[in-house]
């Protein structure tokens, strides 16, 4: 008889502040092809990784992580072991967590569910919208480690749902509380990319960034494309939340130096937004569905900051879905989907 499991899948964390491990977190996060992907040759790639940026990066990134540290350590893996555990609670079949980088690793955990009988595993990367260097590469490196590790295993995949009507009802439900106090602007913020794997992921060549309002012209592209799923989200939050045109914003946050990532930018955003009046700001992370130190050090303190310093007075970060109850409920109704149907939908 067939035993399931359902495998929640996030980014990842280094294992402490230290230099060490935060280096060793970046060389493998940064050194993944499908989020580095330049120069092509792969030697040049690896000094570029490895004897350049996680050197300089290392550092900066501890001193960050650091600010965010919780005793129990690292707010993502914490927050994601919570949401693990509230969907267990919810379901009969065994949820495991695993991290494309760092710990609970893939590999690890493949192999314990292979070791438990486990021949059907549904995968759930918690990445609300598809990008190469995020959906992608985690079900890729689950497929590859599997075949590798557990060829008996078969795998099914839950797929972005970032227009998902259940998915937007949580968004907005976890938002409300906020929307409902006064404010002068909400802004979304979401991870950037290079504009590049936009065309990359366009297997027509033909739509993204040629066709004049590519991100909301229906096309089979928006399948593999981050920017138009994003504002699928946006575009269906305000309707749900009833917002005007002149209320929010959508802006792409993270950017590397070096070529053209998604703009405009949530840095140069809040300094517009202070410069402009705004003075009571909201911000909202939908790529995100855990808190983690894009939200909790680059939002809620260097971008009080920034907003501040260009004459903004309040700056409150809405919470991702974490593990609150409505989010749950929408992994949940899912898995249970998937469980008495085999159906994943849109």
């Amino acid at each position: 008889m067939a035993k399931s499991a359902v495998l929640l899948l996030n980014l990842g964390s280094p294992d402490s502040t230290s230099v060490p491990d935060v280096k060793r977190y970046l060389r493998e996060f940064l050194g993944d092809d499908r989020v580095i992907d330049r120069p092509a040759n792969r030697f040049l790639r690896w000094l570029l990784v490895h004897g350049i940026i996680t050197t300089l990066r290392a550092p900066k990134s501890a001193h960050a992580y650091a600010s965010i540290w919780t005793p129990e350590g690292s707010p993502l893996i914490l927050t994601s072991r919570k949401t693990q555990a509230a969907l267990q609670q919810r379901t009969t079949l065994p949820v495991a967590l695993a991290m494309n980088y760092g710990n609970p690793s893939i590999p690890d955990v493949l192999a314990r569910l292979a070791a438990d009988g486990v021949d059907r595993l549904l995968l759930f990367p918690q990445y609300p919208h598809y990008a190469m260097s995020s959906w992608e590469t985690v079900v890729v490196k689950v497929r590859r480690e599997a075949a590798r590790l557990a060829p008996q295993i078969k795998i099914e995949c839950v797929t972005p749902y970032y227009g998902d009507p259940d998915y937007i009802d949580a968004l907005v439900a976890s938002a409300r509380p906020y929307l409902d106090q006064p404010h002068d602007h909400l802004l979304f913020s979401y991870h950037g990319i290079p504009v590049r794997h936009l065309t990359k992921a366009d297997s027509s060549h033909a739509h993204c960034q040629v066709v004049p309002d590519c991100c909301t012209t229906c096309s089979p592209a928006h399948g593999t494309c981050y920017k138009a799923q994003v504002t699928r989200t946006t575009s269906l939050f305000v309707q749900r939340a009833g917002l005007a045109a002149d209320q929010y914003s959508l802006t792409f946050q993270s950017r590397l130096v070096g070529e053209p990532w998604l703009s405009p930018y949530t840095d140069a955003e809040f300094t517009r937004l202070g410069r402009a009046g705004k003075k009571r700001l909201l911000v909202l992370t939908p790529a995100f569905v855990t808190d983690c130190l894009e939200t909790l050090e680059e939002i809620r303190v260097e971008g009080a900051r920034t907003f501040h310093e260009a004459g903004g007075e309040s700056f409150t970060h809405i919470p991702c879905l974490n593990d609150q109850p409505v989010w749950i409920d929408f992994l949940q109704r899912r898995v249970e989907r998937w469980q008495q149907t085999g159906a994943l939908g849109a």
